[in-house]
């Protein structure tokens, strides 16, 4: 769809001399943001003190081609339940409008950067005025809104309370590069998602450079071919009024056609060089040059770059013609620099007016340099208008919801036989739906098409599908289906395409949804562990932004060792201890995993709570290997280790060495105890679960940090010091920071190369993490 701004102008929302007045009011309103935006980045690397002298930056180009669209949106279009991601150079055009709506304190308007101040991107958990998503890594906060949409929908759906709304993202075109954007729009869940509009800043400029063929007709193609209603704003008023003169047509095909480097260089031409440039050569040319001969400069100056992104006009009726069926994308044009000295500059991207050209916009805008805070005459039209739409965009407040309380422990007699980790999440899962039933109404699981294989069956046999609306099950009468697949609004869980950065995306906004809309859920997301390094950057931003979740990777490591090298995970174990704002577990038995997923869950849904990583493993181990204590209190103390991160396994009455192990390789450590034990030298048997807590508490022994560390203390205490051997399905290095808990001499052991294909036993051997390498290394350090 393509609007006609000139017919929309005349005959849009309003007509005559009303929609004029509008407009004139809209237009002056862009100006003082546009004055703004540009200030706060002055203020920022010109006038506020600098004693380092390092570059404090902003994008003062990037916030001018957003500044039209941003002020059509709030200061039109939005409803008070809408939400908007920013694109993150135009964090400077949101405070500014913040600021006019009475959002944000004009003293926060000299903290662009500086410390405790207005954050370089746009953050919900950092900035002092309303930010409704974090943005700032290409892509992501572009995708959020979806996922936020989704969010809504499944608390509207079960709770109530969300309401509805739009959810919006305003994006550069050079973002539509970022893999993660496609990845999301193809996801089967975003095509019914109809409150999600788009709006693209079609600037044709990317970091370093005019982008030679950014293709606009292909990006359309793309969205419609996957179901969004696409909204083309192309050329402003000022143009088409051109296009509509004897040799109009020529104009427009001559603009049509011309490559977007030379069309940039046209803005940087002067009214005579561009008399001369823009009519091009051939048969065309002598229409054009008639058809402007009669402009004066300033006219031609201004029809040229007088395009569709920066008419206030046709924006307003673009917002007002969105089809809520389906998701919508707005492919705005614009000029990076619009209404600056460096408009269309191919450098102009991070580049900083000077203190004359400050005063010289000023001038133009209407301000006062010295003033550069000024707000609008009290009575002005403009001050109506402002006031008007901070009225109209105040949201009701939501109530906040305590989240359910859940178990510590969930009473189960301890498992016996041969069981894994993995089975166990499905297990417990089920176990909440019979034992603490309000805190399993709120459990919400994810999963990029890999529930039946992450042990997921059980539970989503129970809860359900979500889906919007009801749809039929197909397979319901087929006695040979296991896995019974009911769509459904009260559904549970949530499944997606194969897309790993989809499913963090969501989990981030289900966590979030506590603070959103007062209503916690507890989402967890399970992925093949060896695919956590794709969702990385995306699964970071959501807990940055705020967002409680637990990510579940399995299967893990070279335990998976039949699937090859490509499928065995290394890294993911320190992964976990390095990301802020999340704790991580990896169990070794089915006990330890419930206590571990009971805990994290607990910590969601609430204002001091945290994410959680669970790295669990398909290797059936024997469960009575685990030793918990039958005495309550003894099984207490355990369950409280457990979740502090580590216990003791295995006591010897005269241990002269210490095996730390964790996760799928536990049953290695305590064959290799007992053979040194055969051998005449004691070990003593230590059960990391979480090396992220153990490494927290060494901090706080050290001053570093509030975290309790009475863990290290009862586990690794300094009567029982022994030198140490560490082993995981992992980096050896994740461990390593055990033997400065005592300073005692260590060994690490654990995967440093990609692995082989084989059975268990030879891929252990392999990497050195087998029973055998085990008590080589101890002997190496007692002998």
């Amino acid at each position: 769809m393509v609007l006609d701004p000139e017919l929309r102008a005349i005959g849009g929302n309003g007509s005559g001399r009303a929609r004029e007045e509008e407009l004139a009011v809209l237009e002056a309103v862009g100006q003082r943001v546009l004055w703004l935006s540009t200030a706060i980045i002055d203020h920022a690397n010109r006038v506020r003190p600098n004693p380092s002298g390092l570059k404090v930056g902003g994008h003062q180009a990037s916030s001018a081609s957003m500044s039209s669209i941003m002020t059509a949106l709030w200061f039109h279009a939005l409803d008070p339940e809408d939400r908007v991601a920013v694109k993150p150079h135009a964090s400077p055009v949101l405070h500014a409008i913040n600021y006019l709506l009475g959002e944000l304190d004009e003293s926060y308007l000299t903290t662009l950067r500086a410390f405790g101040g207005l954050q370089s991107y746009p953050s919900r958990a950092k900035d002092p005025d309303p930010v409704d998503y974090s943005t700032g890594s290409v892509g992501i906060g572009a995708t959020a809104p979806l996922w936020g949409a989704l969010a809504r929908r499944y608390v509207e759906g079960h709770f109530g309370g969300a309401g509805r709304g739009r959810q919006y993202s305003l994006l550069g075109d050079a973002e539509l590069d970022e893999g993660a954007i496609w990845e999301a729009i193809q996801d089967p869940m975003v095509p019914g998602l109809g409150e999600a509009v788009w709006v693209v800043d079609l600037n044709r400029q990317s970091l370093d450079r005019v982008v030679p063929g950014i293709a606009a007709d292909r990006l359309q193609g793309m969205f419609a071919a996957a179901g969004w209603q696409v909204i083309t704003l192309k050329y402003g008023h000022a143009l088409r009024e051109l296009f509509a003169r004897p040799g109009g047509e020529a104009l427009h095909a001559r603009i049509d056609a011309m490559d977007n480097p030379e069309y940039q260089r046209l803005l940087r031409c002067s009214a005579d060089e561009l008399r001369e440039r823009l009519p091009g050569t051939g048969s065309t040319a002598g229409p054009i040059a008639d058809l402007i001969a009669p402009l004066d400069d300033a006219s031609l100056l201004t029809a040229l770059r007088n395009l569709g992104g920066h008419d206030i006009g046709a924006l307003m009726d673009a917002f007002d013609s969105v089809d809520d069926t389906r998701p919508t994308v707005i492919f705005a044009y614009t000029v990076k620099g619009y209404g600056l000295p460096t408009e269309g500059h191919p450098q102009n991207h991070s580049s900083l007016l000077t203190a004359d050209q400050m005063r010289t916009l000023a001038d133009r805008l209407g301000t006062d340099p010295d003033r550069p805070w000024a707000a609008f005459a009290g009575g002005s039209p403009e001050a109506a208008r402002c006031a008007a739409a901070a009225r109209r965009l105040r949201r009701p407040g939501h109530p906040s919801r305590q989240a359910p309380a859940v178990p510590a422990d969930l009473a189960r007699p301890a498992p016996t036989g041969s069981g894994s980790t993995q089975q166990a999440l499905g297990r417990v899962l089920l176990d909440l739906t019979r034992r603490a039933p309000e805190a399993a109404a709120r459990i919400v699981t994810v999963s990029p098409d890999v529930s039946s294989t992450t042990n997921l069956g059980g539970w989503l046999n129970k809860v359900g599908v979500w889906s919007p609306t009801e749809r039929p099950n197909w397979f319901a009468d087929d006695a040979e289906t296991i896995l019974h697949w009911r769509e459904r609004p009260t559904g549970q869980h949530v499944e997606l395409g194969i897309a790993e950065t989809n499913l963090v995306g969501l989990l981030g906004e289900l966590g979030a949804t506590w603070s959103r809309w007062g209503q916690p859920l507890l989402p967890i997301g399970v992925v093949y562990d060896p695919f956590v390094n794709r969702a990385l950057e995306p699964w970071s931003f959501g807990v940055y932004a705020g967002g409680q979740s637990i990510l579940v990777g399995t299967p893990s490591g070279v335990t998976l060792a039949p699937e090859g090298g490509a499928h065995q995970s290394i890294t993911t174990p320190s992964l976990g201890i390095e990301q802020p704002g999340c704790v991580t577990f990896e169990p070794a038995f089915a006990i330890d995993t419930e206590w571990c997923l009971l805990a994290a869950l607990g910590n969601l849904g609430r204002p001091d709570g945290s994410s959680a990583y669970l790295r669990l493993s398909t290797r059936p181990v024997d469960q009575s290997a685990a030793d918990v204590p039958g005495d309550p209190a003894a099984r207490e103390r355990r369950r409280r280790q457990v979740t502090a991160g580590a216990y003791r396994l295995r006591r010897h009455e005269r241990p002269v060495v210490t095996l730390a192990a964790m996760g799928a390789v536990v049953p290695e450590a305590l064959a290799a105890a007992d053979r040194l034990a055969a051998l005449g030298h004691g070990a003593d048997v230590v059960c990391v679960t979480s090396p992220d807590l153990l490494f927290r508490a060494l901090q706080a022994r050290r001053g570093l940090s509030r975290d309790p560390s009475w863990i290290l203390d009862q586990v690794f205490p300094a009567d029982r010091t022994t030198p140490l051997v560490t082993v995981l399905d992992g980096h050896p290095h994740t461990l390593a920071f055990l033997s400065t808990i005592q300073n005692t001499p260590v060994t690490t052991l654990g995967v440093s190369r990609f692995g082989q294909s084989g059975s268990i036993e030879d891929v252990y051997r392999y990497h050195g993490i087998d029973t055998d390498s085990i008590v080589t290394a101890a002997l190496d350090l007692v002998d």
